[in-house]
């Protein structure tokens, strides 16, 4: 983002008599909107169906209300939740002149009773609050997430729909073989090219043919499984000619996964990942790159009481995941570094629950140090690159 942007406060002065402030309540079919409006003293609470266009003719009433009291209007600032809806609404705003905000759901404090009142009313009220604190500069009320641009969002794409491929390529895999389990077959592989001409030649452990139902089963399973396969196939070889078609002089996310794809162990779709879901937004330093990929512990301190409930895992569980399997293929891959030498020693012990622990920790560390790769150029100690193509 061209402008600073504190996700955890506002850095643009309130000045409270000369801006409308309003926060959405959205469902898939209607919104609720709530306001304060200078110089008016009725808080209003209007029910819109989900429509850009009449929401944002109720804002400029609003305004025109507060401008007949007597009030300049000079900002409209608008809030609402993240969620099913993304950042489409808040672009839309953004360009119509009303500042539009994103907040992060699990940043807005509730109440802790038991089987607490919820309702989309009060809900716009704890909203309310929150959005008018963080506006003030206020930390701890809330925190808004960065809004990103279309462009941004469609990168993310390819590797997301990738994953759930890989996952619906693991699940037809699992069906198969559960089914011919049910048969004591379980030398049978679904994932080979030859896979349907074998399918013809099974036999069942009591040396029977399958019966007709279930191979009529098989053979659309292995159907789809060759689509999925060639669906996943084509996003890899998408990913491959843009990279290629990349300009030599470019800085951006192209360049970002080429370097990180140069370190021995990483690939071309875990660093497109990462890139994508994490390094090339504008983080602060090196705590929140830790805390975005929600690999950070979660201390709990009361009195005398001090104890570590693991983590906090409040961040991305993609790129969290995705760090914790590359730290285990950094330790392969890259035995001499620094990074695997600090894993080794302090895990000599022996005991899985250590190795469990510190992988973590090596995984914090490398998602650091790869930060700083792309950042600054900052080569990790021991690490070996690829030479550059």
């Amino acid at each position: 983002m061209s402008e600073p942007f504190d996700p955890s406060r506002s850095l643009t002065a309130l000045e409270q008599d000369s801006t409308v402030i309003a926060v959405i309540e959205m469902s898939q079919s209607s919104w609720l909107v709530a306001a304060v409006i200078p110089g008016v003293e009725r808080q209003p609470l209007k029910k819109l169906d989900a429509d850009e266009e009449a929401l944002l003719k109720l804002l400029h009433r609003w305004r025109n209300e507060a401008n007949r009291a007597g009030r300049q209007i000079k900002r409209i600032v608008v809030a609402y939740e993240a969620g099913r809806d993304g950042f489409w609404l808040a672009r839309w705003l953004r360009r119509r002149d009303v500042e539009a905000y994103v907040v992060h759901p699990t940043s807005v404090a509730v109440s802790r009773e038991h089987r607490r009142v919820k309702t989309d009313r009060l809900d716009t009220e704890l909203l309310k609050r929150a959005f008018l604190g963080w506006l003030r500069g206020e930390r701890r009320h809330c925190s808004m997430a960065a809004i990103p641009t279309v462009a941004e969002e469609d990168a993310r794409r390819p590797n997301r729909e990738r994953e759930n491929l890989v996952g619906e390529r693991t699940r037809v895999v699992n069906q198969m073989k559960a089914i011919l389990a049910r048969f004591g077959i379980r030398t049978f592989q679904p994932t080979l090219r030859k896979a349907e001409e074998k399918l013809e030649g099974l036999r069942t452990a009591e040396g029977t043919p399958l019966p007709e139902n279930t191979r009529a089963e098989l053979r659309r399973h292995l159907a789809r499984l060759r689509v999925v396969r060639e669906q996943i196939h084509a996003i890899e070889q998408e990913r491959l000619r843009k990279l290629a078609a990349a300009p030599a002089g470019d800085k951006g996310p192209h360049a970002m996964v080429r370097l990180i794809g140069r370190v021995l162990g990483v690939g071309v779709e875990t660093a497109d990942m990462l890139v994508n879901e994490i390094l090339s937004r504008h983080l602060r330093d090196r705590r929140a790159v830790a805390r975005y990929a929600g690999l950070t512990g979660s201390p709990d301190e009361s009195g005398r009481r001090r104890r570590e409930r693991g983590l906090a895992r409040a961040g991305s569980a993609r790129v969290r995941c995705g760090m914790i399997q590359l730290a285990w293929r950094f330790l392969r891959f890259q035995r001499n570094s620094a990074l695997a030498q600090w894993f080794h020693e302090r895990t000599t012990d022996g005991r899985r629950n250590t190795r469990k622990t510190m992988i973590v920790a090596l995984a914090r560390k490398l998602l650091i140090a790869l930060w700083r790769l792309v950042t600054t150029g900052e080569v990790p100690e021991g690490v070996v690159l690829r030479p550059a193509s």
